[in-house]
């Protein structure tokens, strides 16, 4: 009975022993382990990259790319390092999480908001031709 309810908490897979990582990682470190995929996300779609030729140039499937952008954390590291060469060659895992790339930084100016309000009467006087 103990080895069943541990089983079912853990939800082992019993044809090949695997563990679920986001079932039993606690919600801090799944946290982290999505902000690093989306960095990765961002750093891609900065880099004007499509996801299939990122993952060509990784040796990657596409499939594990998608995981890797969702943030899952049963991905291994090194598929994540394989991956951000490929995208950002020289970049290491301390750039991509403080975030100083400068397409990270570039992407992040692009998207910021911009207000912008009606020009006042004196002001489209002085555009008048």
């Amino acid at each position: 009975m103990l080895v069943k309810s541990l089983i079912g908490r853990l939800n082992l897979d019993l044809t090949n022993m695997k563990i679920q990582q986001s079932n039993v990682l606690p919600a801090r470190l799944l946290a982290e382990s999505s902000k690093v995929g989306l960095l990765l996300a961002r750093l891609r779609i900065a880099r004007k990259l499509k996801q299939t030729d990122a993952a060509l140039r990784a040796g990657l499937s596409r499939n594990t790319i998608y995981r890797l952008e969702k943030g899952e954390p049963g991905v291994a590291l090194g598929q994540v390092l394989r991956y951000l060469e490929a995208i950002a060659p020289g970049s290491t895992l301390l750039d991509l999480l403080s975030e100083r790339d400068p397409a990270l930084v570039s992407l992040a100016a692009r998207e910021g908001t911009k207000r912008v309000r009606d020009l006042s009467a004196a002001e489209l006087r002085e555009l008048d031709f």
